[in-house]
């Protein structure tokens, strides 16, 4: 492919992290390094969605502060979004006003930012622009908590997130032994089909002090196992710390805690309640005291305790992504690539958006325990390199510094 000179248009999508900025970061410093090829560097607002509606920053007029800031800023700054598109086969309607929007910018480079639904988003757009012979190139910039995005060993966002529950979890534990008789306390953590992150909850107990049972999507849930399994924990000690993922389902594949019915535009139901149904039952059915605590949105959102090995490959996928697209690679999704050896270390590589695209990768069996309670070394020895080193956020009159865009 001959080297094309025009703009850049990079957007975030899907839940945000405390790391995908720090990816906005890397796109857009290597894209400015990169003048020569490309002119302006746009970040739509509220992705696909500001494409549509012609809503972008221009970075070219942003303070470099403001700029530096994104390395340390949670959420999404550009705003993310979860819009469909259909299949262009079906309906060309939104391909018809990007390809528009995408001539009277002269936008060469397309970055999408973001997890499953994001890179089905990234790949339709990257087949229409081939389909009607438009010269672009587009690459998907990984990112989600859930960590369950396929030919990838891991995502950006998962290490800050696995970092912040591990270590909520042991805060938890530890003030659970303030009183001689204790309850049961419920965490219920993020994660729809693949337990990753309600995993990470183990590495507290590198501590001494963290969960007792831990409860994955990948193993169908029995209410009659976790009764024994608390009525066994509890009756020892009189404490009982467990976590529980959002995305818990039965035997039947039935959702444990799906409690309002409703779906998004990717028609995912919308979780929360698992650890509610549970206690409800541990008071009811059995007595015994419990307490529930819903991590929420902090878990994706805690930039106080970003993992500087997630902070540095954030930053480094979206170098690698303006670097593919300025080499003529299409259609394709930036990895990162383990490397096998007693010291952590990783090299990057690409795979085709065809393959990712609404494609889950859960947790092996081999990193889940017997009993299907909790998790075995094989994922410590995954997960724990991934939560290194703290990237320290700057503050001013004790408050962190977020990063601020004008139009």
């Amino acid at each position: 492919m001959s080297k094309l000179k025009g703009n850049l248009l990079y957007g975030q999508s899907g839940g945000p992290t405390s790391v995908i900025n720090a990816s906005a970061y890397g796109v857009i410093t290597e894209a400015l390094k990169n003048s020569d090829l490309i002119e302006e560097v746009y970040c739509m607002q509220h992705g696909i969605q500001g494409a549509l509606n012609e809503d972008f920053f221009a970075m070219s007029i942003q303070d470099k502060e403001q700029i530096e800031f994104l390395k340390h800023t949670p959420g999404s700054a550009f705003g993310s979004v979860r819009y469909k598109i259909v299949d262009f086969k079906e309906d060309e309607t939104d391909y018809i006003r990007l390809l528009y929007i995408f001539r009277k910018y002269n936008i060469r480079y397309f970055l999408y930012n973001g997890g499953n639904d994001s890179m089905d988003t990234c790949y339709k757009i990257a087949e229409y622009m081939k389909h009607v012979d438009y010269d672009i190139r587009v690459i998907g910039v990984p990112k989600t908590i859930d960590n369950d995005l396929p030919y990838t060993d891991h995502t950006p966002g998962f290490g800050s997130a696995a970092k912040y529950v591990a270590n909520t979890m042991q805060e938890v534990a530890y003030d659970m032994l303030a009183y001689p008789k204790g309850k049961v306390t419920i965490v219920e953590i993020m994660g729809r089909h693949a337990g990753w992150l309600t995993a990470a909850a183990s590495l507290a107990n590198l501590s001494g002090f963290g969960p007792d049972l831990i409860y994955l999507p990948e193993v169908p849930f029995s209410i009659e196992k976790f009764k024994s399994d608390v009525r066994r924990v509890y009756g020892a000690s009189h404490q009982c710390l467990v976590a529980v993922s959002e995305g818990l389902v039965n035997e039947e594949g039935i959702l444990i805690g799906s409690s309002s019915g409703l779906k998004d535009a990717f028609g995912h139901f919308q979780l929360g309640g698992v650890s509610s149904k549970l206690s409800n039952i541990l008071n009811s059915e059995m007595r015994i005291s419990s307490r529930t605590i819903e991590l929420g949105t902090t878990q994706r959102a805690a930039s106080h305790l970003q993992s500087k090995v997630d902070v540095e490959e954030a930053i480094e996928v979206g170098r690698r992504a303006v670097q593919l697209a300025l080499k003529g690679e299409h259609g394709l999704m930036v990895t990162i690539n383990r490397i096998k050896g007693d010291e952590y270390k990783v090299k990057y590589g690409k795979h085709p958006l065809s393959e990712i695209a609404n494609v889950e990768r859960n947790i092996p069996e081999s990193m889940i325990n017997e009993d299907g309670n909790g998790v075995t070394q094989e994922f410590i020895d995954y997960a724990l390199p991934l939560i290194e080193g703290h990237h320290v956020p700057p503050f001013k009159a004790g408050m962190q510094q977020f990063a601020r865009f004008k139009k």
